[in-house]
């Protein structure tokens, strides 16, 4: 997932985030909201918003469902641009570079 952090807010982007269907794959639906339920703000149609409090555990979370297998890498993986920066340690295990 596209990533960014402006004042340690981390951003993901909107195109990127898994969608909920009805009836759908139960992981899938379950990230969604898990992805949602830690959220400082997730409107549709926009980045969703994670303060840099919560980055631990957004961190765990995406390393679980990255373990779990059934979701692939790139929807569970925050990828940096290059002009970023650092990435911040709570979040450098389940990160990449674009």
């Amino acid at each position: 997932m596209r990533a960014r952090i402006e004042d340690d807010l981390l951003f993901l982007h909107h195109e990127d985030l898994p969608g909920y269907k009805k009836g759908g794959s139960v992981v899938r639906n379950s990230y969604f909201w898990a992805l949602k339920s830690i959220a400082g703000q997730a409107s549709r149609q926009r980045d969703w918003e994670y303060e840099s409090e919560i980055w631990i555990a957004l961190g765990r979370m995406l390393m679980s469902f990255t373990e779990s297998g059934y979701l692939g890498y790139r929807e569970t993986v925050l990828e940096f641009p290059i002009t970023q920066g650092e990435i911040p340690d709570a979040l450098r295990l389940v990160s990449t570079w674009e």
